[in-house]
């Protein structure tokens, strides 16, 4: 039981600095290069759309990979049982903060 609580613990603080670094920068902070700031931005939109994709408790939804560019648009790839777990993939992914665009190439399988 105390294991447990010390996985929630750190998974729920992992997730929580990862949803900070989605945040737009304070004026003040450092920023060592524009390809650093994409990087960190895009990496956290990725982690924000795998934590919805995972919440949702779908498991066709686990064979469905998740990448952003720079430009904040997320690529939907992998394959899919039905349309239905696709449209759903798409849902999540757009309805997520910071996501300007949807791109997909889930194949149903």
């Amino acid at each position: 039981m105390k294991s447990g609580v010390i996985s929630v613990t750190v998974a729920g603080a992992i997730l929580c600095s990862m949803t900070a670094l989605a945040d737009d920068s304070p004026p003040y902070a450092p920023v060592v290069s524009q390809n650093t700031k994409f990087y960190v931005r895009d990496s956290a939109i990725t982690t924000k759309v795998k934590i919805r994709l995972a919440a949702e408790h779908v498991t066709s939804l686990a064979q469905i990979h998740v990448d952003t560019d720079a430009n904040r648009i997320v690529h939907l790839s992998g394959t899919a049982p039905s349309r239905e777990a696709i449209d759903t993939a798409i849902r999540l992914a757009r309805e997520t903060e910071n996501v300007l665009a949807v791109r997909c190439d889930i194949t149903l399988n």
